[in-house]
């Protein structure tokens, strides 16, 4: 009896070695300092991972410390892995300019970037978020740069403000006019800070950016199963997300977008695709503040898109800052079968190098619908146990079950 109990434990052990990385030495701590194989924190937030020829690398906006490093000092910085948990130092991919007419001169502001590959043109192709020099977040432009080596160096190409002269696909035809000298000039009056407002212009802000453009700050590139791309971005003041089809060569946008929950002020978009369907994991517009998580879905990228809610379970002082984070990207984990990452920031804007990386895993609920639940330490075997048997739905907040995986968690 004795050795059949010594048995059991040992096992047990084992599995809990093998689940939190122990054994291995790798292992996910979120909000922990991450450091590189040189012992250096990890310096890309805002980021992207790309999965290419059998290596992620992860692309972020480098920052310095203190307030200033929350403006472009040094560029988009690059890390690469085989494995997820060690990350190599590969340098600076895309550097700002010395020189002070430059669209990315030293000082701009640089956020979100997000690498893709073009097989056809054997390209990768760099998007992000761009503010000129000195124009606070009033440009609202999408900067693009490409590179022949995925790490880089990245030729800077130029920005946009995406579909000029278009009009969204999901607008009924009597919106699709300019405005009026009456409506321009009340517009303009409006004060808008970029998050939510008594007196939003909900349908006018489209039809004033149709000339030039739609405004595109924070943003995401997503490439669908038929190597269709498309960005994902915060327009319209902040008011309305977009999501626009790029062109064949992913280098600028292809004249066909929707407009996505207009009013309702949604930032930092991260998108991926489970079961066929589109899921969207998006924040609320609070400056650098946390607040709560919101998920969306879609039978098509086009939509309709629905409201599913907050996607974080947990205690509700926990998620209604979506663990004290903001979401920047999902990462589909190659090689293993409905495993996501969800990789947020946690912003610290009074010393910018300080802001924290939390990586934690997708699950999925009965119901099929995503969620995610603090962590204090994970590792990628806990994918290999599927968490849809054990969870009863995605979006219920504070109370719900807890799921029984193979994670270790615990409160935040």
């Amino acid at each position: 009896m004795k050795n059949a109990f010594a048995k059991i434990a040992t096992m047990l052990l084992l599995v809990s070695q093998i689940c939190d990385g122990s054994e291995l030495g790798a292992v996910f701590h979120p909000g922990a300092i991450w450091t590189d194989q040189n012992g250096a924190p990890i310096n890309a937030h805002g980021g992207g991972i790309l999965f290419h020829a059998g290596i992620y690398y992860w692309f972020g906006e480098h920052k310095l410390a203190g307030d200033v490093g929350n403006y472009a000092q040094i560029g988009v910085h690059v890390y690469s892995s085989k494995n997820l948990y060690q990350w190599k130092d590969e340098g600076v991919a895309l550097k700002v300019s010395n020189d002070p007419q430059s669209e990315i001169a030293r000082g701009c502001i640089i956020e979100r970037p997000k690498v893709i590959y073009n097989a056809a043109t054997k390209q990768f192709v760099m998007w992000f978020h761009l503010e000129l020099l000195g124009q606070g977040y009033r440009a609202a432009r999408s900067g693009v740069a490409v590179a022949d080596n995925v790490a880089g160096p990245y030729r800077y190409l130029g920005s946009q403000r995406p579909n000029a002269g278009v009009w969204p696909m999901n607008v009924p035809e009597d919106m699709k006019k300019p405005l009026t000298t009456a409506e321009a000039e009340a517009i303009s009056k409006i004060v808008m800070a970029g998050g939510p407002m008594l007196d939003y212009p909900i349908n006018s802000l489209f039809r004033r950016d149709f000339t030039e453009g739609q405004m595109a700050r924070d943003m995401t590139l997503f490439v669908d199963d038929d190597g269709t791309a498309y960005q994902i971005y915060s327009s319209e003041e902040n008011g309305v997300l977009q999501i626009s089809q790029l062109s064949d060569d992913y280098l600028r946008s292809a004249g066909k977008y929707i407009r996505v929950f207009p009013g309702d002020f949604n930032e930092a978009p991260a998108m991926f695709k489970h079961a066929g369907k589109y899921y969207l994991i998006t924040s609320g517009c609070t400056g650098w503040a946390p607040n709560a998580a919101r998920l969306a879905e879609a039978n098509t990228i086009f939509g309709p898109w629905k409201k599913l809610g907050n996607p974080c379970l947990g205690p509700a002082n926990r998620i209604t800052n979506t663990f004290n984070s903001q979401s920047a990207f999902v990462l589909p984990v190659d090689g293993k079968e409905d495993a996501f990452i969800f990789m947020a920031d946690r912003w610290n804007p009074t010393n910018a190098i300080d802001g924290r990386h939390i990586w934690l895993p997708i699950q999925f609920g009965k119901d099929g619908r995503p969620f995610i639940e603090w962590k204090d330490q994970w590792d990628l075997s806990c994918f290999n146990s599927k968490s849809s048997d054990t969870a009863t739905s995605a979006n219920k907040a504070g109370g719900s079950p807890t799921p029984k995986t193979a994670m270790n968690s615990t409160a935040f």
